[in-house]
């Protein structure tokens, strides 16, 4: 029985389970998004969530150092442990965690097996436009002075702008009768 047991193996052994987390890693790290199975997506987000929260405590020299080394231990590869700490890091600091996103993509035609795509979340260019439009859009406020202040400045327009097109459509009616006696 597997009572407590919260690892998903995904049929490996101890080794191949390590590489291929460091590999699909990497891969996320250096490409933003990877699609995979979902077994693998799932175990992923497990693996790397904690690598990212290591590249927010940095506090000291010390701790700067501690962290690269730790993430370089799971990662083994130079250029995704400067591209985690120098790209993802700074632009995930306000966010208290859930870095990733899993979308279920449907099932692979060849083997039948349920494939999603995994991202990081701040690095997805259509959801974030719309999130920072959508915060400015909806800042509104309930109080119904600021309707009266543009009504007030509305009304005055509307009677500045009504004379000239009375003066307008007169000018077009003499025009157009003009043309009338012209043509006969």
């Amino acid at each position: 029985m597997r009572h407590g047991d919260k690892i998903n193996n995904l049929s490996r052994t101890t080794a191949h389970r390590k590489a291929l987390m460091s590999n699909l890693a990497n891969a996320l790290i250096i490409n933003k998004r990877i699609i995979t199975t979902l077994a693998k997506a799932k175990a992923l987000r497990i693996f790397i969530e904690p690598l990212i929260t290591k590249t927010k405590k940095n506090e000291t020299r010390e701790q700067i150092m501690h962290n690269h080394r730790l993430v370089y231990s799971q990662l083994q590869n130079k250029e995704t442990v400067k591209e985690l700490f120098t790209v993802i890091g700074p632009k995930v600091v306000s966010r208290p965690g859930g870095y990733t996103r899993i979308i279920k993509l449907g099932r692979r035609l060849g083997d039948n097996a349920e494939t999603a795509l995994i991202e990081l979340v701040d690095f997805n260019e259509v959801y974030t436009k719309g999130t920072e439009k959508a915060a400015t859009a909806t800042k509104r406020t309930r109080r119904a002075g600021g309707r009266k202040k543009t009504e007030a400045k509305a009304e005055p327009q509307e009677e500045k702008v009504s004379e000239p097109t009375e003066v307008a459509s007169e000018k077009a009616a003499s025009e157009t009768e003009g043309e009338k006696t012209s043509e006969e």
